[in-house]
C-alpha cells in the first residue's frame, strides 16, 4: 500500500477550510442555540425547584389551616357541651323550684281544707250537741229511764255507729 501525501495534504487543507467556515458561520449559532437550551433547562429546573418549594409551603399552610379548623371545631364542640350542661342544670333547678312551689301550694291548700273541715265539724258538732241536749231535756221531762236510751241512740247517730 502506498500513501499519497498529496491526498493527505489536500484533506487537511479542506478540513481546515471547512473548520474555519463552520466556526465563522455555524459554530457561533450552534453554540448560541446550545447555550440558550442550557439556560432554558437551568431556568426550568429553577422554576421546578421553586414550584416544589411553593407546593411544600402550600401543603404546610394547608396542614396548619386544617389543624386550626380542627381546633376551632373542638372548641365549638366543647362550648356547646358546656352550654348544654349549663342549660340542663338551669332547667333542673327551675324544675326543682317549681316542684317546691307546687308542694308548698298543695300543703297550704291541704291545711286550708283541713281548717275548713275542722271548723265545719265544730259547727256541726255544736248544732248536734244542742239537738241532743234539747231532745234529752224533752225526754227527761217525760220519762227518766228513757233518758239513757235516748243518749245512747244519739251518740250512736253522731258517732256513725248503728
Amino acid at each position: 500500500m502506498h500513501i499519497l501525501w498529496e491526498n493527505i495534504a489536500i484533506t487537511i487543507v479542506a478540513f481546515l477550510i471547512l473548520y474555519w467556515l463552520l466556526s465563522k458561520y455555524a459554530f457561533n449559532k450552534l453554540f448560541a442555540i446550545m447555550e440558550q437550551r442550557r439556560e432554558l433547562v437551568a431556568s426550568q429546573l429553577n422554576e421546578a425547584k421553586q414550584t416544589r418549594e411553593q407546593a411544600t409551603q402550600y401543603v404546610e399552610e394547608q396542614k396548619a389551616a386544617l389543624q386550626e379548623a380542627r381546633n376551632e371545631a373542638q372548641s365549638i364542640i366543647e362550648q356547646s357541651r358546656k352550654t348544654s350542661v349549663n342549660q340542663t342544670e338551669q332547667m333542673l333547678n327551675e324544675a326543682k323550684q317549681e316542684a317546691e312551689r307546687l308542694k308548698l301550694e298543695a300543703v297550704r291548700a291541704i291545711e286550708s281544707e283541713k281548717n275548713k273541715a275542722v271548723e265545719s265539724l265544730r259547727s256541726e258538732l255544736g248544732a248536734v250537741s244542742v239537738q241532743i241536749a234539747s231532745k234529752i231535756l224533752d225526754k227527761e221531762v217525760k220519762q227518766d229511764n228513757v233518758q239513757e236510751e235516748l243518749v245512747e241512740k244519739y251518740l250512736n247517730e253522731v258517732g256513725g255507729r248503728p
